[in-house]
């Protein structure tokens, strides 16, 4: 039987790498740019790290690690009877794989607050894993590529990762970006004006679906969950919000104008949407959505999620702040902004709208062909040279003497577009074909260095 991979999971091909690696290095030079430095945390963490930091949806979709050995000597026979699965993981599992790099972040941060200079400015580029159904743009494995700051409460965190996002897509070429702004505590509010402060985070979950299950959708979820029909009235004019973000704002003033909690989060959203105004953005434009919740439990301020008009795609973004996701592991009062970029997806999109023309896959510049056993000791000690001056050179490793054998290694430059290929040896000098212009010249070795070097 043909071997194959887990769903959800993929293989990646050496083009493919050329341009993942093409995304990575964008955004690795921008997140250095402004500022941030790199980190990495373990693929797996205790489960009691993870759990209970997404919300119930979140919380179902984290990759359980089965205990090594015997790992079902700690469940009696009443428990097996029982069948509860829920109480028997937490007797055989005591790992998961990371869900995100966010909660791993917070624990690092705890964990070396005595070594870290706050505000900590951190990114990280590793794998996440989500035991979610794979559909396109959406794996089970996939990259996240995180920038966070910890220990700064200024709104103008926002305005930079706002500015960070616009950077990036227009790097990549990816114009007509829209990055959507919302806020936890005008969610907050509207909640509490409509009688619903007590169903919060089944209020924002439900309305986090609205582009996905529509308005009567978003409506009888929240009708299960307890909303009245009343309350779900009242909040009828944020499926329908339009105008400019002025516009919205003044909306917003008028009905959160008796929410303390509801003002300050459109005060909040005031501050980024007029700083961007008078900054300017490069590529991307910047657009509150009242709709968007971004279902995770840990977010309490500024909610960010990006999206594209040129391909239908899920978000290739998002993120916002967490005033106190430290403090579930025991450090209090440290406040954190972040944002993630959506490798996979951004993936897809650019190769949909044919943006890889900068990505190069990894090949020699120069190749020795090997048709003489006696001139392979001098081609190799030319490769030593070349390797040494930063020059990425090779020999084809079998000897070639008959006709199909050296129209075999011809072949090989041609299917992996090498530029320069060494032919063979005159006395101490090497006959190189550029292949750009089909031209042959001869040259030493001082002079191939100095060639290959340009």
């Amino acid at each position: 039987m043909k071997p194959s991979i887990p769903k959800g999971t993929r293989d990646f091909s050496p083009i493919e790498i050329a341009k993942r690696n093409y995304i990575f290095t964008t955004i690795k030079q921008t997140f250095e740019t402004f500022g941030f430095q790199p980190i990495e945390t373990p693929s797996f963490e205790n489960s009691s790290t993870l759990m209970g930091k997404y919300g119930e949806e979140g919380d179902r979709l984290i990759f359980k690690i089965l205990n090594s050995g015997d790992y079902l000597k700690k469940v009696d026979n009443d428990l097996w009877k029982e069948k509860n699965s829920t109480k028997i993981i937490s007797k055989i599992s005591e790992k998961a794989l990371r869900y995100d790099l966010t909660v791993p972040f917070a624990r690092y941060v705890v964990q070396h607050q005595n070594e870290i200079t706050f505000p900590f400015k951190r990114y990280q580029m590793q794998p996440v894993w989500r035991a979610d159904r794979p559909q396109k743009g959406r794996f089970r494995e996939f990259y996240q590529c995180d920038a966070d700051v910890v220990g700064s409460k200024s709104l103008w965190q926002e305005v930079e990762f706002v500015q960070l996002y616009d950077a990036v897509f227009t790097k990549l070429g990816l114009t007509e970006v829209v990055i959507k702004l919302n806020n936890r505590k005008i969610l907050s509010g509207i909640a509490e004006i409509i009688g619903a402060k007590d169903k919060l985070i089944d209020f924002t979950i439900a309305l986090d679906k609205l582009d996905k299950i529509g308005v009567e959708g978003v409506s009888n979820e929240m009708l299960s969950k307890g909303i009245s029909k009343e309350a779900i009235e009242k909040i009828q004019p944020l499926f329908d919000f339009t105008g400019s973000n002025n516009d919205k704002l003044e909306q917003l003033t008028k009905m959160l104008s008796s929410s303390e909690e509801g003002m300050q989060g459109v005060e909040e959203l005031q501050f980024v949407i007029d700083n961007i105004d008078k900054l300017s953005l490069q590529s991307a434009a910047l657009e509150i959505d009242v709709t968007l919740a971004r279902g995770l439990n840990y977010y309490t301020g500024a909610i960010i999620e990006v999206q594209t008009n040129k391909v239908k795609m899920g978000s290739i973004g998002g993120g916002g702040r967490y005033d106190d996701l430290t403090g579930v592991f025991g450090l209090k009062d440290i406040s954190g902004i972040g944002i993630s970029f959506g490798l996979d997806r951004i993936y897809l999109v650019l190769d949909a709208l044919n943006l890889f023309e900068k990505a190069e896959l990894s090949k020699p510049q120069i190749i020795f062909l090997n048709f003489d056993k006696i001139e392979s000791l001098s081609f190799f000690k030319a490769i030593k040279a070349l390797r040494e001056n930063d020059i990425k050179c090779e020999m084809y490793p079998d000897l070639g003497l008959s006709n199909k054998q050296q129209k075999k290694q011809w072949k090989y430059v041609s299917n992996r577009d090498i530029s320069f290929v060494v032919s063979k040896m005159e006395g101490e000098k090497f006959v190189v074909k550029n292949r750009n212009n089909d031209e042959q010249f001869i040259c030493n070795l001082d002079e191939l260095i100095r060639l290959m070097s340009k």
